[in-house]
C-alpha cells in the first residue's frame, strides 16, 4: 500500500515518513523544499516529489497509486510571510488536495491541524470542545483548513483531524532547541511567574496518534487532541530539560510586560526589512499562555496511548542535539 505524506521532509513529516516505511508501507512525499532529512528519506526508499500543495498538477502526480493521505504540509509561522501565503497553502492547498483525493478510492485522509486554534486555555485542561480562539493568522488558517476537510467529509472523503500539542523530539532543529540551549547555560531568565501550563507531545507519540487515526474506523472529520500523558508548568518543563543534561537550573525571574513591549518594537522594525526579528510576540507569549489538554477522546475513540514519557523523551532529544552538535558553544 502506498501512502502520501505532505510536508514530509520537515521535522514532523520526515519522522512520519520513516514511521510508515518501517511499518512496511510505500511512501510518496510532497514537499516544497528538500529539508534536513531529504537524503535520509531517499535512502529509506521514499519517493519524494518537490512541489507545492497549491499546484494542482503536482498534487495529482503525488496522489498516483496512493491509498491514504497524511496532510502535514503548512505555511508555518514565518513571521514576515504574507496572509496570502498562509491562506494559499493552509486553506486553498488543503482544498486542492481534498478535491483530488476525493477522486481516489482512499482509505483515509488524515489532516494535521494544531492545538493552537484553542488559544489560551482559561480553565485547563481543555478538550476538543474548548473555544476556538486562534491568536495569529497561522492558527486561523489551520482552523479554516479544518473546515475544508469537514466540507469534503460531507462529500464522502473519509477523514480525521489531528490537533497536536507542542511537538518535540530528535530531529527538531528549532522548537525545543532554544530551551535546551538556554538550559545548558545553567540559568534561565523566566519572564513572569513560570506557572503557565505547557503540554508537549513527543514525536513518536504523535506518529502513533496519526497512525491510530489512520487505522481507526473514524471517518467523519472528527477532531482529536494528540498529546503526551502529562502537562507541566513551563518552570517544571525547563527544570526537566536541565535534568536531561545533568544540569540544575537557576531561575532569574523578570517581569513579562517589558519583554512583550520589546517584541512589538522588534516586529515593527523588522517588518519592512522582510526578515524575521530575533524577538516577536508569538515567541514571548510562551511565558504566559496556558496550553493543557485532556486526551480522553483520542484514548477512547482512536485507542491512542502515549508510550514515551517526558524524561525519556527529553533524554533522547538531548542526545540527538549533542550528537549533531547543536549544543556546542
Amino acid at each position: 500500500m502506498r501512502l502520501l505524506v505532505t510536508g514530509g521532509t520537515g521535522f514532523t513529516g520526515s519522522r512520519m515518513v520513516e514511521y510508515l516505511i518501517d511499518k512496511g508501507y510505500q511512501v510518496t512525499v510532497l514537499d516544497n523544499q528538500k529539508g534536513l532529512f531529504y537524503d535520509y528519506l531517499l535512502k529509506k526508499g521514499a519517493n519524494i516529489i518537490l512541489g507545492s500543495v497549491t499546484d494542482r498538477d503536482t498534487v495529482k502526480r503525488s496522489l498516483e497509486d496512493v491509498q491514504g493521505v497524511f496532510h502535514l504540509a503548512a505555511a508555518f509561522r514565518q513571521i514576515n510571510a504574507s496572509k496570502k501565503t498562509y491562506w494559499d497553502v493552509n486553506v486553498e492547498g488543503t482544498r486542492i488536495l481534498c478535491e483530488e483525493s476525493l477522486k481516489k478510492p482512499l482509505k483515509k485522509f488524515v489532516y494535521c491541524s494544531t492545538q493552537g486554534i484553542h488559544g489560551n486555555i482559561e480553565n485547563p485542561p481543555g478538550t476538543e470542545d474548548s473555544p476556538i480562539v486562534p491568536v495569529d493568522y497561522y492558527q486561523f488558517t489551520k482552523y479554516e483548513g479544518e473546515k475544508v476537510v469537514k466540507e469534503f467529509a460531507g462529500k464522502g472523503l473519509k477523514s480525521v483531524i489531528i490537533r497536536p500539542t507542542a511537538i518535540y523530539g530528535p530531529g527538531d532543529p528549532e522548537r525545543f532547541l532554544y530551551l535546551f540551549r538556554f538550559a545548558k547555560k545553567g540559568k534561565f531568565y523566566m519572564f513572569g511567574n513560570g506557572k503557565a501550563f505547557y503540554h508537549p507531545v513527543y514525536i513518536d507519540n504523535l506518529c502513533d496518534g496519526f497512525y491510530a487515526a489512520w487505522e481507526s474506523n473514524k471517518a467523519n472529520a472528527g477532531a482529536y487532541i494528540i498529546a503526551d500523558e502529562e502537562y507541566f508548568t513551563i518552570k517544571e518543563l525547563v527544570k526537566k530539560i536541565g535534568e536531561s543534561m545533568g544540569i540544575k537550573i537557576k531561575f532569574i525571574h523578570l517581569p513579562f510586560l517589558p519583554l512583550y513591549a520589546a517584541a512589538c518594537v522588534f516586529e515593527f522594525i523588522y517588518k519592512p526589512l522582510k526578515k524575521s526579528p530575533p524577538l516577536f510576540r508569538r515567541r514571548v507569549d510562551w511565558f504566559r499562555q496556558n496550553r493543557a489538554f485532556k486526551i480522553d477522546k483520542a484514548r477512547q475513540e482512536l485507542q491512542y496511548n502515549p508510550r514515551i514519557g517526558i524524561e525519556e523523551g527529553l533524554k533522547r532529544t538531548a542526545k540527538w542535539y549533542k550528537d549533531n552538535k547543536y549544543l556546542q558553544e
